[in-house]
């Protein structure tokens, strides 16, 4: 079976507090085998990436700009789109499940495209959506890394 592919998201702005989580995050899905997917670029990504490669992890950033060489220096595989926010669908899409941490409107993106699909998203202290508006799509809020990485790993039938 192949390893589980989990989406990272969360905001290219850099802050203490979810970039530490992220980079729990990352190092839990590198711990388990799981392949990382994000966004690519600073911030929660870079995070989740470094924690990722620290534990012999794989990691994919799939770039809104057209340039590989924008993506963190802890990315793998780069894919340059060149579809700008656009790419959030097909990071999702590319995803068994979705972890979200903090975040902006792109993170909200992230969430909204997840949750139309029928994705998991796993919610570590980002977006609270009204559980009437989530019309039975996944979506799992919890307080710690371990608990997301486990949630997500679930989702994902790993």
């Amino acid at each position: 079976m192949a390893s589980p592919v989990i989406a990272v998201c969360g905001s290219g702005s850099p802050s203490p507090d979810t970039d530490a989580l992220a980079e729990e995050v990352g190092r839990l899905l590198g711990n388990a085998g799981a392949t990382l997917v994000c966004g690519g670029l600073s911030g929660v990504m870079e995070a989740a990436c470094r924690g990722a490669k620290e534990e012999g992890g794989t990691t994919i950033g799939i770039l809104p700009g057209d340039d590989r060489r924008a993506a963190n220096p802890h990315v793998d595989v780069a894919i340059a789109t060149g579809m700008g926010e656009m790419r959030n669908g097909l990071l999702v899409r590319s995803a068994d499940a979705v972890i979200a941490i903090g975040g902006g409107p792109g993170t909200l993106s992230e969430i909204g495209f997840a949750l139309k699909i029928g994705r998991s998203v796993i919610a570590l202290q980002t977006w609270a959506i009204d559980p009437a508006r989530r019309h039975g799509a996944p979506f799992t809020e919890v307080d710690t890394a371990a608990e997301a990485v486990a949630a997500a790993l679930r989702a994902a039938g790993a």
